[in-house]
């Protein structure tokens, strides 16, 4: 496996549990999608996608074509399908071997769950209005367990030096708050801008955390990493504007 093309989760997860996200490098698109583009709904060329697609699966080699989603920053979750149909959703789960969820990124926060007996997983698509919106709510509730017995990784995501947001940002956040020890925690997530009032540099990692720690969920690894500032390993939204998708991914084996 060329381990130069992705970043593996460093986190206690049982060893029947596989993880990945790929990086932007070893595929077949061109700019400005150079070059490990997995994305349908960029602009790239179909067949350089198609074509990484199939490294994708080879590399990693995975048990089944990954279930895709349409991901429109909501808080849906869908049990992941080996049937290679698209279903519009910001997470899916698995409960057995030959399913593999799949979330694409340029900056939004991609979370990985698993349990620690190793019987379920999930991916998240927690950009901020997902993340607001609760959709590491409802991925924790359709795993349906115990939140004391799952592991997390963040993924790569935009750093917090780099995320710059406006108060409308962190209105939404407040309103969708879990508790008053939550909207506490979301406050202390926000960095007033130094040089445009009423801005923000809001830590979306800082925010999962306080989210998850509010559902029960302490084990929580990985956010250390900025899509922004990394340009030779990651796309970005915000840095580029077109530009490819990276994919983070988890599954069960047997």
């Amino acid at each position: 496996m060329p381990s130069e093309n992705y970043l593996f989760p460093r986190w206690p997860a049982p060893s029947n549990v596989r993880a990945a996200t790929s990086l932007r490098s070893g595929g077949t698109s061109g700019a400005p999608y150079t070059a490990f583009n997995l994305a349908t709904h960029v602009g790239d060329d179909d067949q350089s996608v198609a074509d990484n697609r199939k490294r994708l699966q080879r590399d990693l080699r995975l048990p089944a074509e990954p279930q895709w989603l349409e991901q429109i920053h909501s808080d849906r979750v869908v049990p992941a399908r080996a049937d290679g149909l698209v279903r519009t959703a910001d997470a899916s789960f698995a409960t057995s071997p030959g399913a593999v969820c799949a979330v694409l990124t340029a900056d939004c926060l991609p979370v990985l769950f698993c349990d620690q007996s190793g019987t379920r997983v999930a991916a998240a698509h927690a950009g901020w209005r997902g993340l607001a919106g609760g959709v590491l709510r409802t991925s924790v509730e359709a795993l349906d367990c115990d939140p004391a017995e799952l592991l997390v990784w963040l993924g790569p995501a935009i750093g917090p030096q780099a995320f710059e947001t406006g108060v409308d940002v962190l209105e939404a956040f407040f309103e969708n708050a879990l508790s008053g020890a939550h909207t506490e925690a979301i406050a202390q997530c926000f960095r007033p801008h130094t040089q445009k009032p009423l801005h923000f540099l809001a830590d979306i990692y800082a925010l999962a955390r306080a989210e998850l720690h509010q559902l029960g969920v302490d084990a929580i690894y990985g956010g250390d990493r900025c899509t922004f500032t990394e340009e030779a390993h990651f796309y970005s939204y915000r840095r580029d504007k077109i530009t490819g998708r990276m994919a983070t991914l988890i599954w069960l084996e047997n």
